[in-house]
């Protein structure tokens, strides 16, 4: 039997750790029986073939700009089937220019009141990428998105109000894990992942183990 193939495509701001990430979910892949290649280089996205023949993207590339041709080529493969699956650091505060890639991802950061501060995740869904996980603490960044009122939502986070002097926002409920489909390709996303250490969370760090699963073609 084949494996399942993966793509890990890293780069962008160092401050996010895209390259121990990129360590972490490569040994995690590999364990669940991937093929994994890394790389750092979006013209990866160019190569049709290459991108066709892959069954999970996993996306690590923060701040950067991509080209018109780079993020078709992306987009392209993930609405052919392609799974992808990522979080805030590597998915969801990338390419801030490209609106048809926020499209298929299905939101973007916008800001972190307070910056490090301690947050609770609330699971709000018994689909199998969430189930049985409890209610977690996190001491991170708690991402402000704009989000697609079309994703299904597995998990939220309440703001409080008392960070970023930003009282406007005191009780708003926000996504924090989604998935969503774009063409045929599921998309999973996750905006637990400001850096490596947030992964030592293992309800994080399970979460994100399921939702790649589940995200491969």
């Amino acid at each position: 039997m084949n494996s399942k193939r993966a793509l890990i495509n890293w780069g962008g701001w160092k401050g996010h750790d895209p390259e121990p990430c990129t360590d972490l979910w490569r040994g995690i892949l590999q364990g669940e029986g991937f093929d994994v290649t890394s790389v750092s280089d979006l013209d990866r996205y160019l190569d049709r073939d290459y991108m066709h023949s892959l069954d999970l993207i996993v996306p690590i590339w923060t701040m950067a700009t991509i080209s018109a041709d780079q993020v078709r080529g992306l987009l392209d493969a993930v609405a052919s089937g392609v799974g992808i699956a990522g979080w805030h650091g590597g998915m969801a505060d990338s390419f801030r220019e490209s609106v048809d890639y926020q499209w298929m991802v299905g939101g973007q950061w916008v800001q972190h009141p307070g910056n490090i501060i301690d947050y609770t995740v609330q699971i709000t869904s018994d689909d199998p990428i969430v189930a049985g996980i409890a209610k977690s603490a996190m001491h991170s960044e708690q991402y402000y998105m704009h989000v697609d009122p079309s994703n299904e939502v597995l998990a939220t986070t309440t703001f409080s109000g008392e960070h970023g002097n930003a009282p406007w926002i005191t009780g708003v409920v926000m996504p924090v894990v989604w998935k969503r489909m774009y063409g045929n390709g599921r998309v999973l996303y996750s905006s637990l992942g400001h850096v490596l250490d947030d992964f030592a969370v293992p309800e994080m760090r399970e979460i994100m183990r399921r939702g790649m699963l589940w995200a491969v073609r």
